[in-house]
């Protein structure tokens, strides 16, 4: 069979690489012929060539969504977190930093619709009380964004998926400053939509012309990011790859597999949840578990396979703000997950079997098991949609 070209940053592990665009004595390599199978090899090949000549029959064929632990080894770090506090305690400082961080979101939009510059500092202080409060307990934050109004405003989202990029973060262990560039990421990657026309940017394209236009967001965001100073240096770049795609199928550039960095893998997979869960037309109203299963199809293909089972765990079965229905009729809200037996959460009751609100709210841990019935204890039977039930966040524990 002939032998394909490919450019180094387009290759991905398991090709087989026959020949290169130089003598094979002017590099490290010892053997001439080889199954690219690791980082230091992609390395040097960047180092020394930019193309390579690869034999399709010698590849070495492996299944994409296959997930050993060398590949979540990858991804994770190592920082320990522990809470430090309880959902009810976090939740008015969850509160305080939300208001805070929509404040800025909102001063943000402002100066960019009217030409002028972002400011870095406000964007760095938000992060930061995000990432903050989400190491403290990642639940609190979680809740409060469910049960706040959703709105199809440019931006709207922003703070939503800063505090799941902050929460995935934490929960692949990653250093805290990691994380905070995760949460400013989340804020700042969409702030191109604020070029387009209002209408386009919230419900997303219907034709091809309008998907020309509304793809130009992602520059719009590099520039405004690249011209603001103060920020840090890698979050223009980073910004531009959050429709980036892990087959090469997404844009601007195509790019495809390790070519994406981790935080751009990650920003991708959030926002593709958040989409596929809000409300329309702003996106696909799916519950949480089938926007999970959708995006657990596209592992290996639109999404990095290891990043993709690390996200369905860190979600859960249920995740926080998940409004369930019980085996004893009543209606719940989930506000806390047990990572120790996912299926088994912290509950608050919200509406009796008759489907009056109940108050007070009635709370129940289902680890301990509590009984709905003399035999039976609680559990839950399926997911509702999250407008089922309407909770003012100040009711809860502000």
């Amino acid at each position: 069979m002939e032998l394909r070209e490919i450019a180094v940053n387009e290759l991905t592990f398991g090709v087989y690489i026959s020949k290169l665009d130089r003598p094979w004595t002017e590099t490290p390599f010892v053997f001439q012929g080889f199954v690219l199978k690791s980082d230091k090899q992609l390395d040097v090949l960047k180092k020394f060539c930019k193309h390579v000549f690869v034999d399709p029959e010698k590849e070495e064929r492996r299944d994409p969504t296959k997930v050993t632990a060398e590949d979540i080894a990858k991804i994770r770090g190592t920082t320990v977190y522990k809470e430090v506090a309880s959902v009810e305690v976090e939740l008015p400082k969850a509160h305080s930093a939300y208001a805070r961080t929509t404040t800025v979101v909102n001063e943000l939009s402002r100066a960019v619709e009217i030409g002028n510059s972002i400011d870095s500092q406000r964007s760095h202080e938000a992060a930061a009380q995000i990432t903050e409060s989400v190491v403290r307990n990642p639940d609190a934050m979680a809740l409060l964004i469910k049960l706040q109004e959703k709105s199809g405003e440019t931006l709207s989202r922003a703070v939503g998926i800063s505090v799941m990029m902050t929460i995935f973060g934490r929960f692949l262990q990653l250093p805290p400053d990691r994380i905070q560039i995760l949460g400013m990421l989340g804020l700042l990657q969409d702030v191109g939509k604020l070029k387009l026309p209002s209408e386009l940017a919230a419900r997303g394209p219907a034709n091809d012309a309008e998907t020309e236009l509304y793809r130009t967001h992602v520059n719009h965001s590099v520039r405004i990011l690249s011209d603001t100073p103060g920020l840090p240096p890698e979050l223009p770049g980073l910004a531009s790859l959050h429709h980036e795609r892990f087959d090469g199928t997404g844009y601007p550039r195509g790019l495809r597999g390790d070519a994406i960095a981790i935080s751009g893998l990650i920003a991708g997979i959030v926002d593709t949840f958040d989409t596929l869960t809000a409300p329309r037309p702003f996106g696909e109203h799916l519950s949480p578990a089938n926007a999970l299963s959708q995006i657990y199809k596209e592992r290996g293909k639109r999404f990095h396979p290891a990043l993709v089972e690390q996200f369905i765990q860190c979600i859960g079965v249920f995740p926080v703000g998940s409004v369930v229905e019980l085996n004893s009729g009543e209606v719940a809200v989930v506000i806390a997950q047990n990572m120790v037996r996912r299926m088994q959460p912290r509950i608050m009751v919200v509406r009796d079997a008759s489907g009056n609100p109940m108050v007070p709210y009635k709370m129940l841990d289902l680890m301990k098991e509590p009984k709905c019935r003399p035999d039976e204890p609680y559990r839950i039977l399926r997911s509702l949609e999250y407008d089922t039930v309407k909770i003012d966040p100040r009711e809860l524990f502000l």
